[in-house]
């Protein structure tokens, strides 16, 4: 497949990627993206495939998710790149920054280690698919009806920016969720054992986050010589929307060190 992934592009400078989590979009990156760009950076708020405005494709894992961002490069000329990845982008970035060692300057990686995690999600992919777009014509409406499936109102709001009008009167989602639902398997897998990555490495993880714990650092050293590890405090799994600032301060301190 040759086509290019989606983006947003804001500022000018060394180029920095940012790769959202699963169900997410280039969009939930703009405002901490806006603020790394009044910083110097180019930032590339990327949708990958099968979200956003990005391509749907029956293909999907983390290898091929890395080369769909070796094309980006390659369509918009990066000879390298610093790429901060949060959640399942986190895993892209992890296998990216293995497979093109030279095209990655640093590497970020936001709440999510190497490392292979059960599936988890089904509740929401059930509450997705039991809306029904031939009933439902208002935003209100899915949140209404999400809200049978879903309780936590923060994640039915990440859920429903993904909604667009096909036409009017018809709404739908950006993502794929027939496909994403199938691969649900993959969301999980793990980068390649052999995976290996020596550039400078920063590991971001929540304080009221499980997804990274004390006993997964053997493993990202193992796969990031160069790896350092910080929380980010009063934050769980969305650690950059739910403590913005800090993780802002932590990230950019990195992204600027020699």
């Amino acid at each position: 497949m040759n086509e290019t992934l989606h983006s947003t592009i804001l500022g000018a400078g060394k180029p920095l990627i940012i790769l959202h989590g699963f169900l997410g979009m280039s969009d939930n990156w703009k405002t901490l993206g806006t603020q790394y760009s009044d910083h110097g950076f180019q930032v590339h708020l990327i949708d990958q495939r099968n979200h956003g405005r990005s391509f749907h494709s029956d293909d999907f894992n983390y290898d091929i998710l890395s080369t769909d961002l070796k094309s980006y490069f390659n369509y918009h000329q990066l000879e390298q790149a610093m790429v901060l990845g949060h959640s399942m982008g986190g895993k892209t970035a992890m296998q990216f920054a293995c497979d093109f060692p030279n095209e990655t300057d640093k590497l970020i990686v936001a709440d999510i280690a190497p490392k292979y995690y059960p599936p988890h999600h089904q509740y929401i992919l059930d509450g997705l698919k039991a809306l029904d777009f031939d009933q439902i014509t208002s935003r209100s409406t899915a949140d209404a009806e999400l809200s049978k499936h879903i309780t936590e109102f923060g994640i039915r709001q990440f859920l429903l920016k993904n909604l667009y009008w096909i036409e009017k009167g018809t709404l739908a989602f950006r993502f794929n969720l027939e496909v994403l639902s199938n691969r649900m398997e993959e969301i999980g897998e793990n980068i390649s054992s052999t995976a290996r990555y020596t550039g400078p490495t920063l590991f971001l993880k929540g304080d009221k986050s499980e997804y990274v714990t004390a006993g997964d650092t053997e493993q990202i050293k193992r796969h990031f010589t160069n790896a350092q590890i910080e929380t980010i405090d009063n934050a769980g799994h969305w650690l950059h929307a739910e403590n913005p600032k800090q993780f802002f301060q932590k990230s950019l301190q990195f992204l600027n060190s020699q």
